[in-house]
């Protein structure tokens, strides 16, 4: 990373769940921002229990530290929680409709609720400056499709000429946002005092189905792969549920601090065909 080489970096490697190390970063840090998580739909389904361990307690350690030196905390968190509520485009004061708690898919958006409800706590009773941001779909370079991410999958798999493989009927939509234009939500939202102790969605303004998105990949690495639609039962478990739609209500965050996305959905995919391709992904 071109950052090692600056004196003000340090970079540790290690859990948010290791409180001593927390203890010392946070003592460091003028401000602190937790983006730490156990994320990926492959890995909820499959360990729900370190899932909801590792984001509930993390967030209670670093909350907990900072609040001992009142160091303010930006806390990320995820359009997961609006889960299959009807009301669209979700705003941040819009209901949380969950599925059931016998559906593993739903321990990551519950964990990252309370996660919120714990910013907003150590905010109201603790006075500890703390925003919300709840991301969607944030990608691009160097992000891993090891648990599942969908664009980094997709890249991979139209470069090496596999089959796309797109989960479910391919109609379910996300709105895509680039690690660059969340990265300046975060830093524009903390500078902004206005901004504490409240929630904001930070997210991409189109609306497109994860089909389509194959297909712009596909276009995009000049692939001849073939997209193949894999049921839900097969690539997760029986009974899986989705989010049919994920489309945010960015109104609330460009009032406060002026943002909007500048990248586009075929920028965001040329970068990380383009990233992929730098890092040695192949024709198979």
């Amino acid at each position: 990373a071109p950052y090692k080489a600056d004196p003000n970096f340090s970079y540790h490697i290690s859990s948010f769940t290791n409180e001593p190390l927390m203890a010392e970063l946070i003592d460091n840090a003028d401000i602190v921002y937790h983006l730490a998580a156990a994320v990926g739909v492959q890995l909820i389904v499959k360990s729900p229990v370190r899932t909801i361990e590792t984001n509930v307690k993390g967030t209670e350690i670093v909350l907990a530290n900072a609040v001992k030196k009142g160091k303010p905390v930006f806390v990320a968190s995820t359009s997961e929680v609006y889960g299959k509520s009807p009301h669209l485009p979700f705003r941040e004061d819009g209901n949380l409709v969950l599925g059931a708690t016998t559906k593993g898919r739903w321990a990551y958006a519950c964990s990252k609720a309370i996660d919120e409800f714990l910013a907003l706590a150590y905010f109201n009773e603790r006075r500890l400056p703390t925003v919300v941001g709840r991301m969607f779909n944030t990608v691009g370079p160097r992000q891993t499709g090891r648990y599942g991410m969908v664009l980094p999958r997709f890249a991979q798999q139209a470069i090496r000429g596999e089959p796309i493989t797109v989960f479910g009927s391919g109609e379910q939509t996300r709105c895509f946002c680039h690690v660059d234009d969340t990265v300046r939500a975060l830093v524009l939202l903390m500078r902004n005092e206005a901004s504490y102790g409240q929630v904001f969605n930070v997210g991409g303004g189109r609306e497109v189905a994860i089909k389509s998105l194959a297909e712009l990949v596909k276009k995009t690495a000049n692939s001849s792969s073939e997209i193949v639609l894999i049921p839900y039962e097969e690539a997760y478990a029986a009974g899986f549920e989705d989010m049919l739609r994920r489309v945010p209500d960015t109104t609330k965050v460009h009032r406060h601090i002026g943002w909007k996305p500048q990248h586009n959905l075929e920028r965001i995919v040329a970068d990380v065909v383009a990233e992929a391709r730098a890092k040695g992904v192949n024709p198979g």
